[in-house]
């Protein structure tokens, strides 16, 4: 057991999978039908089964999970329960005299795995070649309902209601008074609402994409796009762009928000389906200019397939999407901006959002000028060429110094 500063006692927990869940995954996997796929190998009609079938027969005979879980468990982490539900979380505390908390959301479908690369660089940064005063308490989080912060007791989980429990753990738990949060995807609509609710008490926000709260909640709530049709006379550009993000994104949200549990009984009874599911999303949010099998280690792919397989939380996390709808977020406070606390963006141009975006300049102004801007108070923006969706996986290199200058300017 562990203590923090308020002396209240904090469960430490190591990545321990019984050997039966190993052995009973091992041998679904050994008895895979796979599916029949008549002229798919460019992946047109999706993930092909020559492209998955390699990867499975891996997974089954080859890949090391207990080299992974030793991997996993050279962090410091512990587990509490806060309003009934269980908050699995990295806590590694930096080497400098004087270490401000940072708190760092994961989306979907990450786990808190794919914010490893920014612990090291955050907590030691003179060990990487920083200036050792920016160092950091570093929380990572699994979030309710995602990996090892499961099995939720609850049912009505969404990232504001994420927030509460996450101000808590930071706050209660461990003792801070004031604190930094970062935030992608699914984890920046929880570091919106925190900057939101409770920016008395954070001190600045981070994002790698702007999400704002209230998303998933329009009459087309299952739409990405909300019903937007390529006008015509659009340059070719344009309509390249608007129909691979289209490709990426529509499908998974229609099928999250429309068809939550009936998809959840597939993917939680299949591991090849599940893989199937997550890994699509991998390759196709990831840098669409870069090299998926460089960026994507099979042993990382597998490393978060297998967390989600043996905590079987693919379910719960994807019914945070529906869940967004079905307890629709109400503001706080009128106060502009709404998201008070001084804001950083790092934007990355692999990503296929925004489309019809290709450059530096074409994405800053593609924020000032959208619906999201009004929302924040921006002291930092910057672009980089390399990486997609997954900010912090794909880049973290400039996403922890966009973190740190961040902060900088309000330490």
């Amino acid at each position: 057991m562990s203590k923090n500063d308020k002396g209240r006692s904090l469960e430490e927990f190591k990545v321990n999978v019984s050997q039966d869940v190993l052995d009973d995954l091992k041998h679904r996997l050994e008895l895979t039908r796979f599916a029949p796929d008549l002229d798919n190998e460019t992946g047109y009609y999706g993930l092909s089964t020559e492209y998955i079938k390699p990867l499975v027969e891996y997974w089954a005979d080859g890949f090391d999970w207990r080299a992974q879980e030793e991997r996993l468990n050279s962090y410091k982490q512990y587990r509490v329960e806060i309003d009934g539900t269980p908050v699995h979380f990295i806590w590694q505390k930096g080497n400098g005299s004087n270490s401000h908390p940072i708190l760092i959301h994961h989306g979907w479908p990450w786990t808190p795995d794919f914010n490893s690369k920014l612990i090291g660089p955050l907590t030691d940064p003179a060990a990487h070649g920083g200036d050792p005063s920016d160092s950091y308490d570093v929380i990572v989080p699994s979030l309710p309902g995602f990996a090892w912060s499961t099995p939720v007791g609850r049912g009505d989980l969404n990232y504001w209601k994420i927030a509460d429990i996450m101000h808590k753990l930071v706050t209660e738990v461990l003792g801070y008074e004031k604190y930094g949060v970062v935030g992608s995807d699914y984890g920046a609509l929880v570091t919106s609402q925190l900057g939101h609710k409770y920016g008395d008490s954070i001190v600045a926000v981070h994002y790698g994409g702007e999400l704002v709260p209230g998303f998933f909640q329009s009459d087309k709530y299952w739409d990405v796009t909300e019903g937007f049709k390529i006008p015509e006379g659009a340059s070719e550009r344009f309509r390249e762009d608007w129909l691979y993000f289209e490709a990426t994104r529509a499908g998974h949200v229609a099928a999250h928000m429309l068809e939550t549990q009936t998809l959840t009984h597939g993917l939680n009874d299949s591991p090849v389906g599940m893989l199937a599911w997550l890994l699509k999303r991998w390759k196709e949010w990831s840098d669409r200019w870069g090299d998926f099998e460089e960026l994507f280690p099979r042993d990382f792919i597998l490393t978060q397939a297998t967390t989600y397989w043996v905590t079987q939380s693919i379910g719960s996390s994807i019914r945070m999407y529906k869940n967004a709808l079905r307890y629709p977020w109400k503001p706080e406070h009128d106060r502009q901006p709404q998201i008070e606390p001084p804001a950083g963006m790092t934007f990355l141009l692999g990503d296929a959002f925004p489309p019809d975006v290709r450059t530096p300049e074409e994405r800053l102004a593609n924020f000032e000028n959208g619906p999201t801007r009004a929302w924040f108070n921006p002291i930092n923006l910057k672009v980089h060429q390399k990486g997609g969706h997954f900010v912090a996986w794909e880049n973290g290199e400039d996403f922890v110094e966009d973190i740190k200058e961040t902060f900088r300017k309000v330490r």
